[in-house]
């Protein structure tokens, strides 16, 4: 195994040089990178990812400080933050929709991850890139970290958006299968309340998947 000591230097350790090639090999896309995305954005980026193409149209405002990291930009891009720090990343501050995606060109990516909340782009996205894609489910409204899972898309419990999810999948025609994170802890709050205890352990699971599906 190599012996290069550089930023790398613990995840080459951990999946060894022939992993880490495939790694730094890999294209992801990962659209939104709010309170879930952002998270899954960084911990990529700080795993060697050879190319991290991220998509958000936002900018940040002050309520996003309490989950969403680089926010102590307030009114800065979203996007433009993440690439400011990491050269493997190419930003595109583009409103995530329908036509967006149908018009976008998925075939270069390893991995697709979905880390939005508009619902029809959700589904649009699980149609365009059925064997690429890993999606976030419902991170707000909860406190408890323990109760976040991996699971099938089909297996989901006790999260309102994903049961909307599965209903507009096979309302689409969609009968292919995919990994989600999503927390059995019913919500806690009515209005998007969130906790960065629960929001970046979404991210992180996505991070993971990620790689894993990159590994394998």
């Amino acid at each position: 195994m190599s012996e290069i000591i550089d930023r790398f230097t613990r995840i080459r350790w951990l999946v060894g040089d022939e992993g880490f090639e495939k790694l730094q090999k890999a294209k992801v896309l990962v659209c939104g990178v709010g309170g879930v995305g952002g998270v899954c954005v960084d911990a990529l980026a700080r795993s060697g990812i050879g190319e991290i193409v991220i998509i958000d149209k936002d900018t940040f405002d002050i309520t996003n400080q309490n989950r969403q990291i680089y926010s102590e930009a307030v009114g800065a891009v979203k996007v433009d933050e993440f690439a400011k720090i990491y050269p493997n990343i190419k930003a595109l501050k583009e409103l995530i929709t329908p036509k967006f995606i149908e018009n976008f060109d998925f075939s270069k990516f390893d991995v697709v991850v979905d880390a939005i909340d508009d619902m029809a782009a959700k589904i649009a996205f699980a149609n365009a890139a059925p064997k690429k894609i890993i999606a976030s489910m419902g991170g707000a409204k909860r406190i408890d970290a323990s109760q976040v899972k991996v699971a099938s898309v089909w297996q989901t419990y006790n999260d309102p958006l994903a049961r909307k999810y599965r209903s507009e999948l096979k309302r689409s025609g969609f009968q292919g299968n995919f990994e989600v994170v999503f927390s059995t802890e019913l919500p806690q709050c009515k209005e998007l309340g969130s906790f960065m205890g629960v929001t970046a352990v979404f991210g992180l699971n996505l991070a993971s998947l990620t790689v894993k599906k990159i590994l394998a």
